[in-house]
């Protein structure tokens, strides 16, 4: 009896091929790349460290940094490095999930929302054109995952069906009223999210130009030529890390938004959602109080984008976590896999 034909051999995949894969995992190390990046950042926020070059750069010991107006300076630093730490974390966790759920199932939408988000990120790394201070450690950062994700996204690309257009990403998978449940709690997000994009480019306009609002001089109670006399690299160090926060912001923010419009209600939607914006609001408000940073117009936005927050995942829990209301009230080819918890 004749033998079956075998297929004919295929070329074995390099190393580097194999440990790419079909480019998701790079997207998700990426991911948790950044948690454990903005993880470092909240370390040295908690700490009061600061690194050793940008005590080079400031040219004086931090000792003396910290005696100026009873440590304020630095306490102010450090609040702007703990909100930065936040919401880098944030997006890393959504980074993740885009490319563990959706980018998974080949939904096009996930992929466009990466790279618009990641060009937000990592080009906010040239804000320092506007300050002046070049951040050696950013830069490196910067370096070794830019590849990594630029490598990731080509990837993956090509794993995805033949309509993979940018407009994928304006088809919103929600199909139910608005006025329902559902569609209240995802207003809620997807008004929040929105409000974070435009938050963080305004909060890199002033790192890039005038640096400080009135609020935050008025806490320091320096003004900005008595910070010059401390030390000429001071407010060009401050401004880097205000719009390093302001870039991981923006970037966290259109990540929101777009997983909120486009993303299909599931459990691990919700999760990822409640995960990210606990730890970005915990701490981008709760570092305030512990340095006693407390003006009411300065957190005003910030207690805004909360009540948006706690109001929007407590009326989407359910429509995100049963499969029958998530089938009424989105479109059946967005339905998420009960699995995908």
């Amino acid at each position: 009896m004749p033998s079956p034909e075998l297929p004919p051999p295929t070329a074995p995949a390099g190393f580097l091929s194999a440990l790419a894969g079909d480019g998701r995992r790079l997207l998700t190390l990426v991911g948790l790349s950044l948690v454990l990046s903005g993880g470092f950042a909240l370390f040295l926020a908690a700490t009061r460290q600061l690194l050793p070059h940008d005590v080079a750069y400031l040219g004086v010991v931090a000792s003396q940094i910290c005696g100026a107006n009873d440590g304020r300076i630095l306490h102010f630093m450090f609040h702007d490095r703990a909100a930065f730490g936040g919401a880098v974390v944030a997006t890393g966790l959504l980074y993740a999930w885009l490319a563990e759920f959706p980018l998974r199932q080949g939904q096009p939408w996930a992929w466009w929302v990466l790279l618009l988000s990641g060009v937000l990120g990592f080009s906010s790394f040239l804000a320092y054109l506007g300050y002046g201070y070049f951040d050696a450690w950013h830069a490196t950062a910067t370096m070794l995952l830019l590849p990594v994700f630029g490598l990731g996204l080509a990837r993956s690309f090509r794993q995805l069906p033949m309509a993979r257009h940018l407009r994928s990403v304006g088809q919103p998978s929600f199909a139910g009223p608005w006025r329902s449940r559902a569609g209240v709690g995802r207003a809620c997000l997807l008004i929040m999210g929105l409000g974070m994009t435009l938050a963080g480019f305004v909060i890199v306009v002033v790192g890039t130009t005038s640096v400080f609002v009135p609020q935050d001089l008025h806490y320091m109670n320096l003004t900005t030529k008595q910070l010059v006399v401390l030390s000429p690299h001071l407010i060009p160090l401050i401004a880097h890390d205000r719009a390093g926060f302001g870039g991981a912001l923006a970037s966290c923010g259109v990540a929101l938004f777009f997983c909120v419009w486009c993303g299909a209600p599931s459990p691990s939607l919700w999760q990822v959602l409640a995960l990210a914006g606990g730890v970005g609001f915990a701490t981008a408000i709760g570092v305030h109080p512990l340095i006693g940073y407390t003006d009411f117009s300065h957190l005003a936005p910030a207690f805004v984008g909360f009540g948006l927050f706690v109001a929007g995942l407590w009326l989407s829990y359910a429509p995100m976590h049963d499969s029958v209301q998530r089938r009424s009230a989105y479109r059946p080819d967005e339905v998420a896999p009960s699995v995908s918890a």
